[in-house]
């Protein structure tokens, strides 16, 4: 899967909210500075080329929806960072953020207990 663009992936996370769009509608749901209408029109079309939303056709426009969902998106995303960032090591990650987010004792707890859950 590719990785996208900054702005591309704040496309997509707009359509992920809505799930189905015109391009008009997706505009105000993203951050300042606002793209010009045919900015996201061209990163609507090559979100579509690289297969990430797809469209249908309503009278003489196009209603875009996403092809790949958030989940998808995040399980590669993740393992794209932790490849890169921690040699392929959940536990280095975890130990990272644990360390620079000071998480505290009931936040770990909570990703054990979390951890725990999946397992069963």
């Amino acid at each position: 899967m590719i990785k996208l663009a900054k702005r591309e992936e704040q496309i997509m996370q707009a359509f992920w909210d809505v799930d189905k769009a015109f391009i008009r509608d997706i505009i105000p749901l993203l951050p300042e500075p606002k793209p010009h209408y045919n900015s996201v029109a061209t990163m609507v079309k090559i979100l579509e080329e690289k297969g990430f939303l797809g469209h249908d056709v309503v009278g003489n426009m196009f209603c875009y929806f996403p092809v790949i969902s958030r989940e998808e998106y995040q399980k590669h995303a993740l393992k794209d960072v932790v490849s890169q960032y921690f040699d392929n090591s959940y536990p280095r990650m975890l130990a990272f953020f644990a360390k620079e987010q000071n998480l505290s004792e009931d936040e770990l707890t909570e990703i054990v207990n979390l951890i725990k859950n999946k397992e069963s």
